[in-house]
């Protein structure tokens, strides 16, 4: 009995001995496989310094471009034209004739009324002397009087008719494209041609009632139209509603600007910026630095492996940050990892964000390829493509 048992502890103690040893054997077998696995090299990424730069703060709208002044050139009244003194697209000085319409019966009829009238002023001569000569009474002379007045009256009246049918410029401007020919015949309304003074121009828009007491006559204005990307066109404030519309609560304001070149056409959106305030300096990255999470916006600073080694040091997770993958010898490791920071964004400005904190001037920052980093992760610098990092910028297609 007492044999049997040792026999049997003898075998049981040979298996867990051998089960040890196979343990054995594999855990080695592991850690020669994790040893000889290729190491994961460097992350290629973009990147940029943070710089200062002085911002000016703006109110930015879209509004419209219009003329100081503009109109539809038509008639008063009914005609066939004669003539057509002006081409399309021509400048025009005011009161300079633009369209004659035919006037030969008026004229004739005018002749007829001068000539009535000029009968009554030899009557009314010839009565005042009847009159000294007490052969007439005073009442003769005064009929002749209102005559000529009344006959006087209407050549006045049919030379204003004649005039209208000279049409000219009401003010000076830029005129339209015309398709009005000679022989056609126009009824009172129809319109001859646009007529625009685009030099200088208005450009109006809409800006929330809040910012009413940062607006002022003067303030300088900044436009851009999509028509000449990358142009700014200076001007200045020239008038704001005296009311808020009540159904938007917003203020209409008007800015003049100068137009010499006629970049800027009515009809024209644009969009405009209006400086408020002094100018204030901002710690700036492009947008797409930025990784934006439910639990804050973070970066990622580019350090040296001294460095992210400092920073750790004493922090809780600084036993795993050091055993994070060094850069491969091979493969052109550049020694250099990456930081996950949280930093406060405030204003944009184009492709431009203004960071508040988290971040000191000339601290290097990953702007591409953020998804396949982490702590301590090593990288290697490829700006040869870097991301927009313009305070205006245009359409690509431009």
């Amino acid at each position: 009995m007492k044999r049997t048992t040792k026999r049997m502890f003898l075998m049981l103690a040979g298996i867990v001995l051998l089960v040890l040893i196979l343990a054995g054997f594999f855990a080695l077998h592991i850690k020669k496989l994790i040893a000889s696995a290729p190491k994961p090299g460097p992350q290629t990424v973009t990147s940029t310094k943070v710089e200062e730069l002085e911002w000016q703060p703006q109110l930015s709208a879209v509004g419209s471009v219009l003329p100081v002044r503009g109109v539809d050139v038509t008639t008063e009244i009914a005609g066939l034209v004669r003539d057509v003194r002006f081409k399309s697209g021509q400048d025009v000085k005011k009161g300079e004739l633009l369209v004659e319409l035919n006037a030969d019966t008026d004229r004739a009829q005018l002749a007829s009324l001068q000539a009535a009238a000029d009968l009554a002023a030899t009557v009314l001569k010839r009565d005042q002397g009847q009159l000294a000569a007490q052969a007439i009474p005073q009442a003769q002379v005064d009929a002749d009087q209102a005559d000529l007045k009344s006959k006087r009256a209407l050549v006045a009246q049919q030379q204003a008719l004649i005039d209208k049918k000279s049409i000219r410029a009401p003010f000076a401007g830029k005129l339209g494209i015309t398709t009005l020919n000679p022989g056609q015949y126009v009824n009172p309304g129809d319109k001859i041609v646009t007529l625009q003074t685009i030099d200088p121009i208005y450009v109006d828009f809409n800006l929330p009632q809040k910012n009413v007491g940062s607006l002022s006559i003067g303030q300088v204005v900044n436009v851009m139209t999509d028509g000449f990307p990358g142009v700014k066109f200076p001007g200045r404030i020239s008038a704001i509603s005296p009311k808020v519309d009540t159904t938007t609560r917003n203020i209409v304001v008007e800015a003049t600007f100068a137009n010499p070149k006629h970049q800027l056409l009515p009809g024209m959106f644009a969009n405009a910026a209006v400086d408020v305030g002094d100018k204030k300096k901002y710690l700036t990255l492009p947008q797409t630095a930025i990784t934006y999470n439910p639990y804050g916006s973070t970066v990622f600073i580019v350090m040296t492996e001294s460095e992210f080694a400092k920073s750790q040091a004493g922090k809780p997770g600084a036993a795993s940050a050091a055993s994070a993958p060094a850069p491969a010898a091979s493969g052109g490791g550049s020694g250099l990892v990456v930081q996950q920071a949280f930093v406060t964004t405030g204003e944009t400005r184009g492709d431009q964000v203004a960071i508040l904190s988290g971040l000191k001037e000339g601290q290097q920052v990953v702007t591409t390829g953020q998804v396949k980093l982490k702590n301590g992760t090593p990288v290697v610098i490829d700006n040869s493509v870097v991301p927009a990092n313009s305070p205006n910028p245009t359409p690509q297609e431009h």
